[in-house]
């Protein structure tokens, strides 16, 4: 063994997550959370939402690595060794599930197929009559390693895509904007709004009723980022005005959602359990592996995060 490493996911996916890293990374002896051993020895800590003040209990760790796309779920915890570096896991397989996650509900706006479910209910044979993608604009909220996959999926779909990002990108088949002025610019255009922006103080409540009122009148939302992005209060008055025209929300302040939070009945919303783009130990940890790998071996990792940025 070279070293050693500890896992903190879900109880129903723990020893599969712990076995997987160890087929993976025979050189390291992974072990559970929980069954740490001695943590003065532990050098890696792979983790989803990690409890407050667990990862300054491991003295010499020399990195953390988030089972995820999103580091928001470490950076939370107030005791958080500020000096350890956090590396993000992305790879092909979340970005295909994140495609075509965005594609299929995109498409259920779009086709308004909630007005034909609604006409079925109802015994009514409702031709509903939507036009065609190009004439459909979409625009994407975050432009990073997941927004702009999921802006050339959909611009392949034939839409009429947009994006937006604090700063300046270039992406074929993509009008882009960014900034404040190209938010203001782009919003008013959005029929459907994906958001899938990293979570950082800037975008922290971004989804709110000021937003929502610069979108065209039966506008829909769909978020896939973080459920932090979204003031909930906001939603149903916008969704019940007739405003808004549906939401979609992958991503929620607490998850699972308290058994009476409104948004689990509201017509208008469709709730799905943070599956977007779920990673799975099958793909994820041949990713988490390799960056691990690369990192002892002190070769790059494009993964690591820039934490003055936050993502």
């Amino acid at each position: 063994m070279t070293g050693r490493l500890v896992v903190k996911v879900g109880a129903s996916r723990a020893e599969w997550w712990r076995e997987t890293l160890q087929s993976l990374l025979p050189e390291f002896e992974c072990r559970d959370w929980d069954d740490a051993g001695d943590k003065a020895t532990v050098d890696y800590a792979v983790v989803w939402r990690p409890p407050a003040g667990g990862l300054k209990t491991f003295p010499n760790l020399k990195c953390i690595v988030s089972m995820g796309a999103g580091i928001d779920h470490v950076l939370v915890d107030p005791e958080l060794p500020k000096h350890l570096p956090i590396i993000r896991t992305v790879g092909d397989d979340l970005r295909q599930r994140m495609r075509e996650y965005v594609a299929l509900h995109v498409l259920r706006f779009h086709r308004r197929l909630p007005d034909i479910m609604a006409a079925q209910q109802r015994k009514e044979w409702d031709q509903v009559i939507t036009p065609p993608a190009p004439e459909r604009r979409v625009a994407v909220l975050g432009l990073g390693n997941m927004g702009a996959e999921v802006a050339h999926t959909l611009a392949g779909l034939g839409f009429d895509v947009h994006g937006w990002s604090r700063s300046p990108k270039t992406l074929e088949g993509i009008t882009c904007h960014h900034g404040d002025a190209g938010l203001s610019e782009l919003l008013p255009l959005s029929e459907i709004l994906v958001c899938l922006l990293p979570l950082t103080p800037a975008t922290t409540g971004i989804l709110s009723k000021d937003l929502f009122a610069q979108l065209p009148e039966g506008a829909c939302v769909i978020n896939v980022g973080r459920g932090g992005h979204l003031v909930e209060e906001d939603l149903i008055p916008a969704l019940d005005s007739g405003h808004l025209g549906g939401a979609t929300l992958d991503v929620l302040h607490e998850e699972p959602a308290p058994e009476g939070h409104p948004f689990w009945t509201h017509p208008k919303i469709l709730l799905t359990p943070h599956i977007a783009s779920l990673i799975d130990p099958e793909a994820g940890a041949k990713v988490i592996a390799e960056n691990i790998r690369r990192f002892d071996a002190g070769e790059e990792v494009p993964a690591l995060v820039d934490l003055a940025q936050g993502y």
